[in-house]
């Protein structure tokens, strides 16, 4: 059972268009939330949203996919870190269609990012779109499979807000097992109607930019946004750059709530105890946190809470979706790629927007961007609706 390497990564978000764009931000403080200029809603101008700074015509001819049908905006995030990440790891047209790559991909809101659109096809007030295939959840994954000729395993998950960090677990158990040598793991989501009006239901949309952990946060706000990792086998990174390890993982249910975590904690420290235990460290080995934070009254209480259970003395933690919001089922991915940034750099990124910390968590909190900061070990969270708890453990290679 050999170790699982990072050789590649690309990424889209509300601050940044690439890899290097994103990590240019979280260095310099600069957030992406604010309005938005191509999401139409009755909340988009009552609202902070996390939105790609790029139209879909531009998505489309970055990717040169203009003659291209069927491309909701999902799928065109999707194509743009995909391509990035194979590209960054040096992969060959005959190593994505080997059967021992497999491709993992998540989303939660696929292709229903075309609300409107679905209305109009499913309730027979147009004449056949060309989006008739493009509103399922795989979709993308589908769009990503025919155009690079993936043939090994492939799969798309959707749990909630832990959905790309369930995908890279399942290539890296994939590729532990032997089964594959190679996984290109991540996911995507967009801004829809369908989930701002379904969180706006749940009363926590916030209506400024968010403040996770902080005393007075009010909630979250929703961004969008792509990232894909490739993992590989050690025997097959010789020779090539590798980021990190993806040293350990674990998931755990808590099943308390269809969307609130519960007061114990029961999920969030499961998980958090388990990929620890994968990695084969203790729990005093982990030096920065990249917490789920979302924002809301909940989750940042909860997750704080199994911090403090887990560990004897906090490490240094923050929330990232004070740049990006929350992306939803890419925010496992996005987080995983910025975690490997910190380890890659010895950098910690700073929670925004925290002018009050909540009790206790003053000693520990990243309030600003630190440089020189050696890591060897970085735990990321994510935790979903329904209490699908994901953790996973980066390690220096």
């Amino acid at each position: 059972m050999g170790r699982v390497l990072v050789t590649g990564m690309g990424m889209i978000s509300a601050i940044g268009n690439n890899v290097r764009q994103n990590h240019e931000s979280l260095r310099s403080g600069r957030s992406g939330i604010g309005k938005v200029a191509f999401f139409e809603s009755l909340y988009a101008s009552q609202l902070p949203f996390g939105e790609v700074k790029l139209s879909n015509d531009e998505l489309k001819a970055l990717q040169q996919l203009e003659t291209s049908t069927g491309y909701t905006r999902t799928c065109l995030l999707a194509d743009k870190a995909f391509a990035e990440a194979v590209a960054d790891a040096a992969l060959t047209p005959g190593q994505l269609s080997s059967l021992d790559t497999a491709l993992i991909s998540a989303s939660t809101v696929g292709g229903m990012c075309l609300t409107d659109q679905l209305y109009e096809d499913a309730n027979h007030k147009s004449e056949g779109s060309e989006y008739l295939e493009s509103y399922g959840c795989s979709a993308h994954t589908l769009k990503l499979i025919k155009r690079y000729r993936i043939k090994g395993f492939t799969d798309t998950i959707n749990t909630a807000c832990s959905s790309s960090a369930n995908a890279i677990m399942l290539g890296a158990r994939l590729i532990r097992s032997g089964r594959v040598k190679r996984a290109i793991v991540g996911g995507v989501d967009s801004l829809a109607k369908y989930t701002v009006n379904g969180f706006n239901a749940l009363k926590i949309l916030s209506e400024s930019p968010c403040k996770p952990f902080d005393v007075n946060r009010d909630g979250l706000n929703l961004g969008e946004g792509a990232a894909y990792l490739v993992l590989e086998a050690e025997e097959l990174a010789a020779g090539k750059r590798v980021y990190a390890e993806v040293a350990g993982f674990g998931n755990a249910n808590d099943a308390h709530h269809p969307s609130a975590m519960s007061d114990e904690a029961t999920g969030a420290i499961r998980c958090m105890r388990e990929a620890i235990r994968t990695a084969g460290i203790e729990t005093s080995q982990i030096g920065y946190v990249n917490a789920h934070g979302t924002g809301t009254q909940n989750n940042d209480q909860v997750e704080f809470l199994g911090m403090g259970e887990l560990f004897e003395k906090m490490p240094p933690y923050s929330s990232t979706k004070s740049f990006t919001g929350h992306t939803l089922g890419a925010a496992g991915a996005v987080e995983a790629i910025f975690s490997v940034l910190s380890i890659v750099h010895s950098e910690l990124f700073p929670g925004l927007n925290v002018h009050d910390p909540i009790s206790g968590a003053d000693h520990a909190r990243v309030s600003e961007w630190r440089g020189d900061y050696k890591l060897n070990y970085v735990l990321s969270n994510s935790f979903g609706f329904g209490g699908n708890c994901t953790s996973l453990v980066f390690a220096r290679a």
